[in-house]
């Protein structure tokens, strides 16, 4: 091979540097073509068994975009209303909330003022008080100076509106946010549809852009990816199926058979995104329980803590386990990353991204670094870092 010039450095490096300026705005780009390959190559196993009965690629691509548009516009629909009406009960508890904020003689913090007439000694205190302030008056005094009361509530308005300014702030952020999210997942969709009907030119370009005497270990490196990724999404899928049930089972006796099918519901889809998305499922049914008010709310945060106690040492051992196989430090790792790199929507790669990047490991660094070493071998040298004795008999590979 001929040695590089300088102006190809150059360049590089020029390119390099531009991207790592832009990153912020092709992130999202970047983002969503990373879900559009990983959501194609989960679903591609089901559309090509379904493409028999379908008449072809383009058909059993519609009919699983068509059941996906009907899950979520039911969701949406069934979710709607409930909201609605709790936002409605816990606005209506706001106004009596604030006065009692405005006014502490109503939690009692101040002695309450009785009529004229009731008590002779609050009468006559008040008598003193009142010839006293005239006496102060007399004497050129300033005026007297405003009940406390009317201190505390000008400090509380101050108070309050400084919180409504931040929260105007932050709900502009979060309005940006949201805008950003619903057009990635607006292009994942419609990618992921078009991809479906027709993947060859997108897998090919991958090929494409790899020189030729590393296409045999580019192929091997798909086909792993193609082999973990439909089994990913299959435990996933059961995963919020058993997570949605269990919370909606759970739910029913408290809100009743609506409110806890949209709770249900809210659990299974955000079980696709790990370690938050079950702190996610929970602000819902909270706010369900603030408008049943009294101990409603704390029961409720109970029963959210032990499905997610249950998740995490029954469910999700079981059902990903044998298809992960991932250790949930590298998740956790991969979770901050992603991130950062990608926003909020970056949790739904983390996942597969550990994942792609052991293989990518296996295939690439392992085979031209550590073409010898054997994993036996890896967990003895493991054992000897930890200081742990070896058990008799174990090979050593």
């Amino acid at each position: 091979m001929k040695p590089r010039s300088i102006s190809f450095y150059v360049v590089l490096g020029a390119a390099l540097f531009a991207f790592i300026e832009t990153f912020s705005l092709l992130s999202p780009i970047l983002l969503s073509f990373l879900l559009i390959v990983l959501v194609s190559f989960a679903l591609d196993p089901l559309v090509s068994r379904m493409r028999a009965f379908t008449g072809g690629r383009k058909g059993a691509a519609a009919l699983v975009a068509a059941v996906f548009l009907l899950v979520i516009g039911l969701t949406g629909w069934v979710f709607v209303g409930p909201l609605k009406a709790t936002t409605v009960k816990i606005a209506a508890k706001i106004p009596a909330y604030l006065d009692r904020l405005q006014n502490p003689r109503i939690n009692g913090t101040s002695p309450a003022i009785s009529p004229p007439g009731n008590s002779p000694a609050t009468n006559g205190i008040s008598a003193i008080k009142a010839a006293t302030a005239g006496q102060a008056a007399a004497r050129g005094n300033a005026e007297p100076a405003p009940p406390q009361t009317t201190k505390e509530s000008r400090s509380l308005l101050s108070s309050m509106n400084q919180i409504l300014y931040n929260m105007a702030s932050g709900f502009k952020s979060v309005a940006l946010n949201a805008t950003q999210i619903i057009i990635v997942f607006i292009t994942v969709f419609f990618g992921v549809t078009f991809t479906l009907m027709d993947p060859r030119p997108i897998f090919g370009a991958i090929f494409l852009i790899m020189p030729q005497r590393h296409h045999q270990q580019t192929l091997t490196i798909m086909q792993r990816i193609g082999k973990f990724l439909p089994a990913w999404a299959f435990a996933t899928l059961l995963a919020m199926l058993t997570v949605g049930s269990l919370v909606f089972l759970l739910m029913w006796p408290f809100f009743g058979f609506l409110d806890a099918l949209v709770l249900g519901l809210i659990a299974g889809v955000l079980e696709a995104v790990p370690y938050l998305g079950p702190l996610l499922s929970a602000v819902p049914a909270f706010l369900f329980a603030l408008g049943k008010g009294g101990m409603t709310p704390l029961w409720i945060l109970l029963v959210y803590l032990g499905v997610q106690l249950l998740e995490n040492n029954a469910i999700t051992p079981l059902l990903m386990a044998r298809s992960m196989k991932l250790h949930p430090v590298a998740v956790m790792f991969s979770i901050l990353l992603c991130v950062e790199i990608f926003g909020v929507l970056g949790v739904l790669v983390a996942a597969p991204v550990v994942a792609i990047v052991e293989i990518l490991h296996d295939e690439i660094y392992r085979k031209r670094f550590l073409p010898t070493v054997t994993d036996v071998e890896l967990q003895h040298l493991a054992q000897k870092a930890l200081g742990e004795k070896q058990a008799v008999g174990k090979p050593t590979g």
